[in-house]
């Protein structure tokens, strides 16, 4: 038993924890080929995390050698990867790509560091976020169903005005900055001191979920629930089989209506904020899509992390995706819906060299929505009672 210890590699790679994904298929003292697992009854793949320990002061390098046939090949052009030492503070590492390969090359200044595709938000913050924004004056949470694996659906409603509001995230779990981005906004929300918040609850009443797929969220998935499902291809038609996420939330909007919905995500391929709408939907009308540009140049001038320019090509007139929510929404209530993305790389209009898209830029860009949608609250049309 004694030498079994003594013949264990110093230098290690783990990943047996909340969101961790990788395998290790060799090693050679410092280096490592690994490999990213795929998310399981799926081919998605591209979400890594996992623990560098025994390295401080070697230089190591950490070949990636499946990147090349990820969900997202374009994603790796350009991309640093994301690693920190307390979990708090996470910046990048000097990464390259070719031939279908992604290495890490660099030497650690800590006994431990934790390396992934981008700042991991783990479900035990996420249960922390929930209960501190539940215990916040005039919130009230839910648990709306149970996933496929057990964990709880949590709703937030937070306000008493007339418009309905709905944000959720993470659909497509390995998109963290998604729920960096949900602890942003529902931090401003709350706060009694935020002239901003103190309107919009006057005027709207939020139902926010900040995590659509704990599931896959806790899996270390890129993109697909429990059962290998990619859920923002569900909104047509739900199934408590395949996808129970989308029909307990999908149940409550048809209960509460909506007027404004936003759907948080992150892009792995291009390097700029941006909206996408919901162009080409059969019910489409001038004055919702009127009312997404207002937001979309609201948010452009409120903030320099946001533009315009880039972003997904738009739909032609009757030929929107009704299984993805934003369309599926608008279409369905008549709505002003939205996707906004976020990049993993970095912000080409404003670059950090040290930290990319960060954590942190997540969380202020949530303010800066509520600020922009506070601007436009009032011209969203009355519904139908």
């Amino acid at each position: 038993m004694t030498d079994q210890f003594q013949n264990q590699p110093k230098i290690s790679i783990t990943s047996a924890f909340d969101s961790g994904n990788i395998a290790v298929t060799a090693q050679s003292d410092a280096a490592f080929d690994l490999a990213i697992v795929k998310d399981h009854q799926s081919d998605f793949y591209q979400w890594f995390h996992f623990r560098l320990t025994g390295a401080k002061g070697t230089p190591v390098r950490l070949r990636i050698a499946n990147a090349g046939g990820s969900a997202y090949p374009e994603g790796w052009k350009d991309y640093q990867a994301c690693a920190s030492a307390d979990r708090a503070d996470w910046f990048r590492l000097p990464t390259s790509y070719g031939d279908g390969t992604l290495t890490i090359a660099f030497t650690p200044e800590h006994d431990s560091l934790w390396i992934a595709y981008f700042a991991p938000y783990s479900m035990e913050r996420h249960h922390d976020l929930v209960g501190r924004i539940a215990a916040a004056p005039g919130v009230i949470h839910e648990r709306l169903g149970s996933t496929l694996d057990g964990q709880d659906l949590d709703l937030l409603t937070i306000g008493e005005g007339p418009k309905q509001v709905w944000l959720y995230a993470r659909q497509h779990p390995g998109e963290s900055m998604a729920e960096w981005w949900m602890e942003g906004a529902l931090e401003c929300l709350v706060d009694s001191h935020d002239p901003v918040a103190r309107s919009l609850r006057q005027r709207a009443t939020f139902h926010i979920v900040p995590n659509m797929n704990p599931d896959g969220s806790r899996r270390g998935h890129l993109r697909t629930n429990a059962a290998g499902v990619n859920l923002n291809r569900e909104w047509h038609g739900p199934t408590a089989e395949k996808s129970p996420e989308v029909l307990h939330v999908l149940a409550r909007m048809d209960q509460t209506g909506i007027d404004f919905a936003m759907d948080v995500h992150g892009d792995e391929a291009i390097p700029y904020v941006f909206i996408a709408g919901f162009e080409g939907i059969p019910n489409w009308t001038d004055e919702q899509g009127q009312l997404y540009h207002r937001f979309r140049d609201t948010l452009a001038r409120r903030t320099p992390d946001f533009q315009t320019k880039y972003g997904y090509p738009v739909a032609g007139k009757g030929k929107a995706n009704l299984s993805m929510s934003t369309n599926q929404l608008a279409n369905r209530f008549g709505c002003v819906a939205m996707t906004l993305e976020m990049p993993f790389k970095d912000n080409k209009d404003l670059p950090d060299a040290r930290r990319g898209w960060s954590p942190e830029r997540s969380k202020k860009l949530g303010a800066d929505c509520l600020g922009a949608l506070h601007e436009m609250l009032d011209e969203l049309p009355e519904r139908a009672s």
